[in-house]
């Protein structure tokens, strides 16, 4: 089966699984390695653990127990696609699911997953700026909500709270050029990625990995608009590591391409002009 790594951390993996597999060919037997999260975007198959059978289809999500066995079949369609999550056992912990959660088998498509799943798809396509880890973190979190019927309140942020979420970010905007991940920034702070990313996020009402690329877009207009650089030395000096995700995202923030962005800032006024004209204001 096709496997390609996302993002490979100790605590949270994330792949893109796409089996070719057919009716007629014979499954063999697997192993949950870690508690997983497998999203189902395309196609259908069987799952059979622990003496049940299901049936998956798109929308659907495949809960997986570290140390299970499991045996995938597909008797009615070919192949299927997954975004699988991967989480280490103190992740699991610290979102509150206990490990019988992960035994209930898959989860049927329900609306408050797959708009996850989709945003986690969007992600992994360079379309969102929310990061990978974040949305594995969210999609667990609402996983353990809607099958422990036990709503996560996050509780008020009193002034240590707030001072540590301001720190963080501060220290976030300084290493924005370099591959910063969830668990480093949580480390700095003294939390686990988990109530990192609450706090972060209800204290400021952006995640980390969003105030992350944002920095690195504020750092990019400035260089664009003042600096000679090549746009593909711009976009590796602030942090991005891939130009194309790079082009997409200063695109979408700006509404036009880096390259237009500096023609713009250096008197090309039709450029903005252009945007202007085309919004609506009615």
């Amino acid at each position: 089966m096709p496997v390609t790594t996302l993002l490979r951390h100790d605590s949270l993996m994330v792949f893109d699984f796409r089996c070719a597999a057919a009716p007629g060919d014979r499954p063999y037997e697997e192993l949950h390695e870690n508690f997983s999260l497998s999203y189902v975007r395309k196609g259908s198959f069987g799952y059979r653990s622990r003496g049940r059978s299901f049936e998956l289809v798109a929308g659907s999500l495949l809960v997986g127990h570290r140390g299970d066995e499991y045996l995938c079949t597909h008797d009615h369609v070919h192949g299927d696609e997954c975004l699988s999550f991967h989480f280490a056992p103190d992740w699991v912990e610290a979102i509150g699911g206990e490990s019988a959660l992960w035994r209930i088998g898959p989860v049927a498509p329900m609306a408050e997953l797959m708009v996850l799943g989709e945003l986690a798809e969007a992600a992994a396509e360079g379309h969102s700026d929310i990061g990978l880890e974040e949305l594995g973190l969210l999609l667990a979190a609402r996983f353990v909500e809607l099958v422990s019927g036990r709503k996560q309140r996050a509780p008020a942020a009193g002034a240590a709270d707030r001072r540590r979420a301001v720190t963080a970010a501060l220290w976030i905007d300084a290493h924005a050029q370099d591959p910063i991940g969830l668990e480093a920034a949580a480390a700095e702070a003294g939390l686990s990625p988990f109530h990192f990313l609450r706090l972060f996020a209800r204290v400021l009402g952006v995640t980390p990995h969003q105030y992350l690329v944002r920095s690195r877009l504020r750092r990019a207009a400035r260089l664009l608009a003042e600096d000679q650089r090549p746009v593909t030395e711009i976009a590796y000096d602030v942090g991005f590591a891939d130009l194309s995700n790079f082009v997409r995202s200063f695109h979408r923030a700006a509404g036009v391409s880096p390259r237009g962005f500096r023609r713009a800032a250096r008197g090309d006024r039709k450029i903005f002009q252009d945007r202007l004209a085309a919004l609506s204001l009615g």
